[in-house]
């Protein structure tokens, strides 16, 4: 297995690299952090950054069923 960067395999440009960059950079998603964690119980908790990304290019395809994007 090659390990894979993320932020290298995205061209500047595209309509990945804005929303990349956007989330990334521009959003305040300080609400989220008090969530984030689960140190009590159950599966590690996902980063809330990388979650919404998912969310927003599913959404800017057409993909609005939760069941898809999974």
């Amino acid at each position: 297995m090659i390990p894979l960067r993320f932020a290298d395999q995205i061209q500047p440009g595209t309509f990945e690299y804005t929303l990349n960059h956007v989330v990334d950079n521009e959003l305040d998603l300080t609400v989220f952090e008090s969530r984030y964690r689960n140190d009590y119980n159950g599966a590690p908790a996902y980063d809330p950054a990388l979650l919404l990304k998912i969310v927003l290019f599913a959404y800017s395809r057409g993909i609005t069923s939760s069941r898809k994007i999974a």
